[in-house]
């Protein structure tokens, strides 16, 4: 027992051996660390990486971008990274599961975190749908000469903004064919599934982006594209709202703070070392977001000289970006074909691995609260969100309807129960000096005061920030100037939605035989 506990101050942790071995063999665990930090790796490594930091760091100063970019990997990502993972690992359970044995008023936390990663799952996938068609359409250019009309009105058919349900066949297809095989995945477990689908793909993206680097490297314009992402603007480093998408971008890119990276935790051994684990983790996805800026600007980078414009007027972020710059790109380039079927297979691809990993935490929910099979959870899961998904992005108003869930969801779920949550167990809680401990037992890292003071202060004050700076932004103007009706349903209702469903499900008993009490390791109970 470490200093920091007391006998009445006792988290609760499972028995070793007998106990953890049974709760292995029912919940799913992964076979081993590697297997860990690959499937880690693939769900921070997602679509986002691949176009919004490119974006992000050539409006945030360019080359200087990276100095408050690593400033935030050190001082937020990480730490926070090993706060997940503490949650998961010593508590062995879920996200509700987890917060619940922390302390019995936090369940309503981690079925906040499962919400929204059940929304996430349900748009996710439509994206992923997108960049399935595409890497088809790159092999004819299927696009045409002009890959915006072709994006917004062959393929996805919309028109102004508003709710339409005109089906798309074009989309609806490949979002069931994501469906099947995302639920095959899903029931096939921890190991077999998830795990063996992040061993096989992260390597496989790994190398489809190598080669889709090299291949833009070789472009005619690649080195101007290159000196536009990375020429610093060392006045931005004053700008505290440069500052504040480092952080953001950090955030979001890492999967942290939605329920992930704990459920992936509780699927590891006891005497695994976490703190190693999470460095590796967040340093691989931070060097893939810098390759993927070096590859796609220097894609953009031919893009502007093959029109004779600035780089600027080429960059584009989110959709704009991987669904029709691209594919102006492919038009021009020598062997376009392979450079479209890299880029949109690397998307797919990075895609896979993050939706697995969403739709997880909400698996790994249901199963702790109702003593349910993995069939029996991952259809009760996985078919409420594909008739959403297929009702919803399969219509001639999905891009629209995806936008504003995506922004809300972000800003006003992902950062806001990461708050609440350090508040809650760094002050209500006051865990974090225990969950150091756990660490520390088998982490080559060790975590100090200065983790807990960081976890304690200095992160829910930036991300309170940066929170604060998302919401003045929606209220001085309506985001992207959508019917403000749009905005409240599918935005502002959807998010506040989302926290009040947390706090209802923890209303719900835990099945039979689910141990809460703080002291149920030390007696050596049976955990299921």
């Amino acid at each position: 027992m470490s200093a920091h506990e007391t006998s009445s101050e006792r988290s609760w942790e499972p028995a070793e051996d007998h106990a953890d071995a049974e709760q292995a063999a029912k919940r799913g665990s992964f076979s081993s660390r590697r297997v860990f930090i690959f499937a880690a790796i693939g769900s921070a490594v997602g679509l986002g990486n691949i176009w919004r930091f490119p974006y992000v760091a050539y409006d945030n100063g360019g080359g200087s971008f990276i100095i408050p970019y690593l400033v935030a990997l050190l001082t937020a990502g990480v730490p926070f990274l090993w706060f997940d993972y503490a949650l998961g690992h010593k508590f062995r359970g879920s996200a509700p599961l987890s917060f619940a044995r922390l302390k019995r008023g936090a369940e309503g936390l981690g079925w906040w975190q499962a919400g929204i990663c059940f929304a996430i799952a349900v748009y996710y996938a439509a994206v992923l749908a997108w960049a399935t068609s595409y890497a088809w359409f790159s092999i004819n250019r299927a696009w045409g000469d002009d890959p915006n009309a072709y994006f917004l009105g062959t393929y996805l058919e919309i028109g102004d903004p508003g709710v339409s349900m005109n089906v798309v066949p074009q989309v609806l297809l490949p979002l069931v064919a994501v469906w099947v095989v995302v639920g095959l995945i899903m029931l096939l477990g921890v190991q077999k599934g998830v795990g063996m689908t992040a061993v096989i793909f992260i390597p496989l993206l790994v190398v489809a982006f190598l080669a889709l680097v090299v291949r833009s490297l070789m472009l005619p314009g690649a080195m101007e594209g290159l000196n536009a992402l990375f020429t610093p603007d060392w006045g931005a480093l004053l700008n505290p709202g440069v500052w504040a998408a480092a952080y953001g971008q950090i955030f979001f890119s890492l999967s942290i703070g939605f329920g992930i990276m704990i459920t992936y935790a509780s699927y590891v051994g006891r005497k695994t070392d976490m703190t190693g684990s999470g460095a590796v983790v967040g340093f691989a996805n931070s060097s893939f977001e810098i390759l993927a800026g070096i590859g796609v600007f220097a894609a953009l980078g031919f893009m502007a000289q093959a029109a004779g414009v600035q780089i600027d007027e080429v960059v584009a972020a989110g959709v704009g970006l991987a669904f029709v710059a691209f594919p102006a790109i492919i038009n021009e380039a020598p062997a376009g074909a392979v450079l479209g079927v890299l880029f949109f297979l690397s998307l797919v691809v990075a895609g896979v691995t993050s939706l697995v990993s969403v739709i997880e935490v909400v698996i790994s929910a249901v199963r702790d609260k109702f003593d349910m099979s993995r069939r029996a959870a991952t259809t009760a899961v996985l078919v409420p969100m594909m008739v959403m998904s297929l009702l919803f992005f399969s219509t001639a108003s999905g891009l629209y309807v995806l936008d504003i869930v995506d922004h809300f969801v972000n800003r006003f779920g992902i950062l806001l129960v990461a708050v609440v949550s350090l508040v809650v167990v760094a002050w209500g809680a006051r865990a974090l000096p225990r969950l150091a401990d756990h660490m520390n037992r088998t982490g080559n890292i060790k975590l100090g005061q200065a983790w807990v003071v960081l976890l304690s202060i200095i992160v829910p004050i930036v991300l309170s920030l940066v929170l604060l700076q998302e919401l003045w932004a929606v209220i001085k103007e309506p985001y992207e100037g959508y019917p403000q009706w749009m905005l409240i349903v599918f935005g502002w209702a959807m998010a506040v939605s989302l926290a009040v469903f947390g706090f209802i499900a923890a209303r719900v008993k835990w099945r039979e035989g689910t141990s809460l009490d703080v002291d149920a390791g030390h007696r050596g109970e049976e955990v299921r």
